[in-house]
């Protein structure tokens, strides 16, 4: 930090937090709440004066408790600035005045309680989230004692207690007298690898074994004379030189036993801990005693990483830690397009791994900030301002929030921002939105033909480009076997099928619907699957009001990995096929017509009595549209936008 602190480039903003972030890639905008410190930074000289008049003592947040600390004080002891803060929550001295006996010590006059918050809006061309990670706490635990013995602690604990900077200053002791423990037993995965969410987190926090093993070595170094005991389900010694030092540290005497205990109960005339361990290894019980115990607490996401988080659009992974866009391809950026993540913001992580993705996030935004324009996807939306009803529909939906929409506006989209999802477009019910390069117009043509021979042998299939899509190429590559009746309309998202999607397949004569799209928490557009959810939802209490069985219209869930799951889809929905009969569908189209459930939205192949509204230079296709000069309109059939407006004008036979 002290080189970030002196670097001319950065601009450091300590004791700030970020309230806002607006804006799209290369245009960021955030609003940082800079809070008073009550302390002049480049004035104070760290000299302690004020600390020692301080009346207020308070437990030490850095210290775990194990300390304390006054009301002003510097946060750790490397902080950049190293000046001191006034906790205004603690301090005795403001309104009104009922101390101010540091005023009275400074003599710099650095101690300024009339300072207020300051607003800095700031614009950035990329954002990186670096939001860290907090520990587990075991109090749920219970039954290792953790609330009622003083000397069961826990990992982050036990460094204080170690630290030449700690509250011992260096001199290992037990909290309940300070003296030095004979025998230190450690427990492994305390919060972590558990499928009781209330009592811990199902995923493994990665560090919490090597840094057992290092605080044993620790232990062996500096104090041999004390027997250190490790319980453990299994190690996982996988990153460089970590094996070595397990291997170090078992051949110094540290006892490994494969095991986790149960209960802990304390001596009450030593203090001391006992406890029942089944050694799986040895396959019997063991009694041990301690005069210390350490929990290896796990890792959990940092308290404000859901607030970023929202701010930003980003995507969080089941176990609430940041999404990256790629596991492998991508592993450094996010679904929003210019913000990036490291350290343990996305996982679990030690030192080193930390440091490497920082470096991998940072080379990410320099290497767009470089850049003198940038390139985006032409896969965006486009709205049709003579259409739009300025309803606002659209703007929740969007994961990105690539719409903007003010009320009695017409909507509008940032090109920049968009990744073409298409909830948008599924979500607006005038036809005012339109796809690039996954039309209405397009979707339509493909639902037509595949229904045009032989419909009762088809399952007309939507799938999402990123999992059921890649999904299906996998059982493929994979020579898995499944029925061949389903037809695929590949879409960038589930989210981009809207209701007159599947109406017009049900008018059609489909017997079957399939909507497939990424796993409910591993959507590549963040949470746009969720729209999907509800449409079907709506639905299938349509299909029931004109009589039709729900069970027609399928959801289901698929990764890119997951060709065995796509073959278990296809042949599940053969199944239905085989259910659905020609009376049937021929009941569900008339019912759909008397119910005047709406059809196609946007331009519609030209009717041979009518004139043509547009026609293609390219290919001479001919179709009916709404004129608007500042939509870009592509030709539905050759995809070139080399179109002519004819609107009142006969086209020649």
């Amino acid at each position: 930090m002290m080189d970030v602190g002196r670097h001319p480039n950065i601009e450091l903003l300590a004791y700030s937090e970020v309230e806002d972030i607006s804006g799209y890639v290369g245009n960021f905008k955030a609003r940082i709440r800079k809070k008073a410190r009550y302390v002049n930074e480049n004035e104070c000289t760290s000299c302690g004066d004020c600390v020692v008049e301080c009346p207020v003592v308070v437990p030490d947040e850095f210290e775990m408790g194990l300390g304390s600390r006054k009301a002003v004080y510097i946060p750790f002891p490397q902080a950049v600035p190293s000046s001191y803060i006034v906790n205004a929550n603690e301090c005795l001295g403001q309104n009104p005045i009922a101390c101010g006996k540091c005023i009275e010590a400074c003599e710099k006059e650095c101690i300024d309680f009339s300072m207020q918050d300051e607003i800095i809006n700031i614009e950035v061309g990329s954002i990186v989230v670096a939001t860290g990670m907090d520990v587990y706490d075991p109090t749920a635990l219970d039954e290792y004692g953790y609330t009622r013995y003083d000397n069961v602690v826990t990992s982050m604990e036990f460094e204080r207690l170690i630290s030449t900077g700690g509250p011992l200053e260096g001199h290992l002791g037990r909290p309940s007298d300070l003296k030095k423990p004979k025998k230190i037993g450690f427990i492994q995965c305390v919060g972590s690898r558990t499928h009781d969410l209330e009592r811990g987190n199902p995923y493994c926090s990665n560090v919490c074994c090597m840094n057992t093993i290092k605080a044993t070595q620790y232990l062996k170094d500096n104090y041999p004379e004390i027997d250190s005991t490790v319980f453990y389900m299994d190690l996982r010694a996988f990153g460089k030189g970590f094996e070595e030092l397990l291997m170090r540290s078992k051949g110094n005497g540290v006892h490994y036993i494969r095991g986790l205990p149960g209960d802990v109960f304390e001596d009450q005339t030593t203090g001391n801990l006992r406890l029942t361990i089944e050694n799986t290894t040895a396959n019997r019980l063991e009694d041990h005693e301690f005069d210390m115990l350490v929990l290896a607490v796990g890792a959990t996401p940092a308290t404000d990483t859901e607030v970023i988080r929202q701010m930003v659009s980003l995507s969080k992974s089941p176990s609430g830690f940041l999404k990256e866009a790629h596991p492998k391809l991508r592993p450094v950026d996010t679904p929003t397009k210019g913000v990036f993540i490291s350290g343990a913001a996305e996982s679990p992580k030690d030192v080193r791994e930390s440091v490497t993705q920082a470096s991998a996030a940072a080379s990410r935004a320099g290497i767009l900030l470089n850049k003198s324009k940038l390139a985006v996807e032409a896969i965006t939306a486009v709205v049709d301002e003579d259409l739009c009803k300025k309803c606002g529909l659209c703007a929740p939906v969007c994961p990105f929030s690539a719409v903007l929409w003010e009320k009695k506006q017409v909507a509008r989209v940032t090109s920049a921002a968009c990744n073409g999802c298409g909830t948008c477009a599924a979500e607006c019910k005038f036809g005012a939105i339109e796809m690039r390069h996954f039309s209405d117009q397009a979707i339509y043509a493909q639902i037509d033909a595949m229904l045009e021979d032989d419909p009762m042998h088809t399952v007309v299939t939507f799938a999402c480009n990123w999992c059921s899509y890649a999904g299906a190429d996998t059982a493929g590559v994979g020579r898995m076997a499944y029925p061949p009746n389903a037809r695929i309309i590949r879409t960038m998202c589930s989210g981009r099928v809207s209701p007159e999607h599947v109406w017009h397949a049900f008018k059609k004569g489909a017997p079957v619907v399939l909507v497939s799209g990424c796993h409910y928490v591993d959507c590549h557009y963040i949470d746009a699957n969720r729209s999907t959810t509800r449409r079907l939802d709506g639905l299938w209490d349509g299909l029931e009001k004109v009589g039709a069985r729900p069970e027609r219209l399928q959801l289901e869930w698929c990764s890119a990995a997951e060709g065995g799951r796509w073959q278990t889809i296809m042949e599940e929905a053969e199944r239905k096929l085989q259910n659905v009969t020609v009376e049937e569908v021929e009941a569900t189209r008339q019912a759909l017509v008397e119910a005047k459930i709406p059809g196609p939205r946007n331009p519609r192949p030209k009717d041979e009595n009518q004139p043509a509204d547009y026609v293609c230079l390219r290919c001479d296709h001919e179709w009916l549209g709404i004129y608007n000069s500042n939509t870009e309109r592509i030709c539905p059939q050759c995809r070139s936008n080399s179109i002519r407006w004819l609107k009142g004008k006969k086209v020649p036979a």
